[in-house]
C-alpha cells in the first residue's frame, strides 16, 4: 500500500477505512469491529477516519472496546479524529441548537474525551470537522497548537474548509495544518475546478476525500445512466468492481487524495486495494469525468 508522507514523521495509508457507519452496524462487538480492521490491515491499510460525533457520539467508544481487547491493534494503526461539532443527542443532548465550537476550552475537552473513549494515549491526526462562522481564529490556532505541543495529538488539519477558511487558521499557527477532508467524487467533483485542490497542492497540504462513491450513488441506480455504463465497463475490463474505478479516478490525480472508505461489509473492505491495480491513463480518466458532467469539456 502507498503511504502518503504528511511530513514531521506522520504518514498515511493512501486508502484509509472511515468509521462513521460503524455503529449502524448489527454487529459492534469488539470481535467485530477488530475482523474491520484486520482486514484493513491485511492489504495495508493502516489508517482509521473517526469523529466524536460518529454514531452519536458512540463511534470512538465501539473503537476503544476493540482496542482494549486487542491492544496490539493500535501500534498498527494512525488514528484520525474530528471536533468540533454539538449536536443534541449523547454526551450533548442538552444542547439547545445544532452548533460548531471551535473554542479552547471545547478542543482541548474534546481531545480529553476522544482519548479516553478510543483508550488510546495519543491521537495521530485531529480535525476541525467543519468551519465554525465564530471561530476566533487567534484562540483556534493557540488550541491546536498547545494539544500538539501537549504530546497528545501528534498533528492536526481541518474537514470542509474552503481555502480561505484554510489561510484565516494557518495565520494563527505554528503548526502546519497537515490534511483538508473534503467530499470529493466523480459525484462531488467541483474541487477539482473551484481552487480546493489548487490551493492544497499549491501549499503541500494532501487531501482527504469523504464520500468517494458519492454515499454509494456511483454503484447503485442512483448513478447517472451514462456514468453508470462507463464505470461497469472499465470494471469489466480490469476484473474488478465499479466501485474500484471511481476511487481509482481519484487515485489517478497528482494531489495525493486519501480516499476515506467506509463500509461495515468485510467483503467490501477486503476489495478497497482492488483500485491500486487499476492503470488510469489521461483518456479514461477524462472519459469518467466527461460522464460525470454530462458533456463534453469546454
Amino acid at each position: 500500500m502507498e503511504r502518503v508522507d504528511l511530513g514531521d514523521g506522520l504518514e498515511l495509508s493512501r486508502i484509509v477505512y472511515g468509521m462513521w457507519r460503524l455503529g449502524d452496524d448489527s454487529d459492534t462487538s469488539p470481535g467485530h469491529v477488530q475482523a474491520k480492521i484486520e482486514t484493513c490491515l491485511e492489504q495495508g491499510i493502516t489508517t482509521i477516519d473517526q469523529a466524536d460525533i460518529y454514531g452519536g457520539y458512540t463511534a470512538e467508544a465501539l473503537l476503544g472496546d476493540c482496542f482494549k481487547a486487542a491492544p496490539s491493534l493500535r501500534d498498527q494503526c494512525e488514528i484520525v479524529t474530528k471536533c468540533d461539532i454539538v449536536a443534541p443527542m449523547g454526551r450533548y443532548a442538552t444542547a439547545r441548537v445544532k452548533h460548531y465550537d471551535t473554542s479552547r476550552d471545547h478542543i482541548l475537552s474534546s481531545v480529553e474525551t476522544s482519548l479516553k473513549e478510543m483508550a488510546i494515549d495519543t491521537i495521530d491526526l485531529l480535525l476541525i470537522h467543519r468551519p465554525d462562522p465564530l471561530m476566533d481564529h487567534e484562540e483556534t490556532g493557540a488550541a491546536l497548537d498547545e494539544v500538539v505541543a501537549s504530546g497528545k495529538v501528534r498533528a492536526v488539519g481541518v474537514s470542509n474548509f474552503r481555502p480561505w477558511d484554510c489561510t484565516l487558521l494557518q495565520s494563527a499557527m505554528k503548526s502546519k495544518l497537515k490534511t483538508n477532508q473534503i467530499e470529493l467524487s466523480l459525484k462531488e467533483h467541483t474541487p477539482f475546478v473551484n481552487g480546493d485542490l489548487a490551493f492544497l497542492q499549491e501549499h503541500c497540504i494532501a487531501p482527504m476525500a469523504w464520500s468517494p462513491l458519492g454515499g454509494g450513488d456511483l454503484v447503485g441506480s442512483n448513478a447517472e445512466a451514462g456514468l453508470r455504463t462507463a464505470l461497469a465497463t472499465l470494471a469489466q475490463n480490469n476484473s474488478v468492481d465499479s466501485a474500484a474505478i471511481a476511487i481509482a479516478w481519484l487515485l489517478r490525480h497528482p494531489a495525493r487524495i486519501m480516499p476515506v472508505m467506509g463500509t461495515n461489509n468485510l467483503d467490501r473492505i477486503r476489495a478497497f486495494s482492488d483500485a491500486l491495480n487499476v492503470e488510469m491513463d489521461r483518456e479514461t480518466w477524462y472519459e469518467l469525468y466527461t460522464a460525470a458532467l454530462g458533456r463534453e469539456v469546454a
